[in-house]
């Protein structure tokens, strides 16, 4: 539903992105995500019709973006991340106008709007002039004018920018819906809500897209949490010397912890294996092993890089 083949955009000397390729199937809502200034804004106005590429391909819905641009149009919901509005008009008023723009016959335009306002949850503000809305229920406003149509494609920018934290949770839901009719690109810096309703990831940096095979890979690496009864030093050199360990660290320990009742002290180290290999049999034979010497395993748990620990070190925060 979404290709990019080698996408280029130049400033003059500047090249904002380079070669970009990546493709968003029917049905998938796919997360979009980059540093400030990883240019996912000017990728999506690309994408949009909003402006063109200084090289390569880009369609939608099997449409060119550079010579079926009204096609591509007439086939997204586009919410870009500054919310373009009329302040003067009524939020119905706004509507039933961008309604009339996208092509809705006259006889159903009053219908859509109530589709829409109710999804957006915005049915009390529809008499509201928009220039006396906060900000969320302007972004709210620009959501419901993206839904207008109903369009097979979503292009969301920032979709819960300005949001509390109750009207983020709704919008989230309302995405989890829209996945279930929609293709949807959603770009966000909001990290949590791309693991709650994405089911894949897109991450560019540098205006270069980051392989899917590195990011697939980070999202595969298992990190092992042992909490450990024994001399911390001692347990930390053996630790480092198990065959499937490359590295451990010695994790800050929390308040759940330091209250264990009944426990003897103890510290919680993290194993980070080689090459995705399973640690714990060595380690459990290693205890086994130490057992005269007053060395306890407490607990034991298997974990995975957070989207966030991914993104940080697919885009160089992290190693």
């Amino acid at each position: 539903m979404i290709e990019a083949d080698k996408l280029t955009k130049r400033y003059g000397d500047f090249t904002a992105i380079e070669d970009l390729s990546f493709k968003v199937g029917a049905g998938e809502v796919v997360g979009f995500l980059g540093v400030n200034g990883a240019c996912k804004t000017t990728t999506m106005r690309i994408l949009s019709c909003f402006q063109p590429a200084s090289a390569g391909k880009a369609s939608v819905a099997g449409f060119d973006c550079f010579k079926q641009s009204l096609e591509v149009r007439r086939s997204i919901g586009y919410l870009p991340e500054s919310v373009p509005l009329y302040p003067e008009l009524r939020v119905a008023e706004y509507l039933a106008f961008r309604a009339r723009i996208k092509g809705v016959p006259g006889g159903k335009v009053k219908s859509e709007i109530a589709r829409v306002v109710g999804r957006c949850k915005i049915e009390d503000r529809a008499r509201q002039t928009i220039g006396t809305l906060s900000r969320g229920y302007r972004q709210r406003v620009g959501l419901a004018d993206a839904l207008l149509g109903p369009p097979k494609i979503l292009i969301l920018d920032e979709p819960t920018s300005g949001l509390d934290p109750l009207q983020r949770a709704e919008v989230r839901d309302l995405l989890l819906e829209l996945g279930k009719e929609h293709t949807v690109l959603l770009s966000t810096h909001i990290l949590s809500e791309v693991e709650a309703t994405c089911a894949r990831v897109i991450i560019i940096h540098g205006g270069k897209l980051v392989p899917d095979e590195r990011v697939a890979k980070l999202r595969a690496v298992r990190r092992y949490e042992a909490a450990i009864a024994g001399p911390q030093d001692n347990v930390l050199g053996a630790l480092r010397q198990l065959a499937a360990v490359d590295a451990v660290e010695v994790l800050p320990q929390v308040k759940e912890d330091a209250e264990r009742s009944g426990e003897p002290p103890h510290t919680v180290f993290e194993l980070i294996p080689k090459n995705n290999e399973d640690p714990r049999t060595g380690l459990t034979e290693l205890l086994a092993s130490k057992k005269d010497a007053g060395w306890k395993l407490l607990e034991l748990r298997r974990k995975v890089l957070s989207l966030e620990e991914v993104f940080a070190r697919a885009t160089g925060g992290g190693t």
